[in-house]
């Protein structure tokens, strides 16, 4: 099997969730369609954790040494402000 995008992967899985929400199909062909919608839920999972394990920030510590730090959804650019003192502090919104 070709290597399956993630997009194309979402796509079929909205598609599959339609037709069972319709519920104009039969039992054998929802029973498939449901084992289907679960492979492709599972792989679009295993997919956003891949993405999220590679999106990291990298911030110089106190040591000056580059250590990862996970991506905040909650800043602009993922990294805390500094403070006045230097101390990085957590943006407010």
């Amino acid at each position: 099997m070709a290597k399956e995008k993630f997009e194309d992967a979402l796509n079929k899985l909205e598609k599959i969730v339609s037709k069972l929400e319709d519920g104009d199909i039969p039992l054998e062909e929802s029973l498939k369609l449901f084992e289907e919608g679960i492979r492709l839920s599972h792989f679009c999972n295993q997919k956003l954790d891949e993405a999220e394990k590679k999106v990291e920030i990298l911030l110089k510590g106190k040591d000056k040494m580059l250590k990862p730090h996970p991506f905040d959804p909650l800043t602009s650019s993922g990294q805390a402000s500094k403070g006045k003192s230097g101390e990085e502090e957590e943006e407010e919104e």
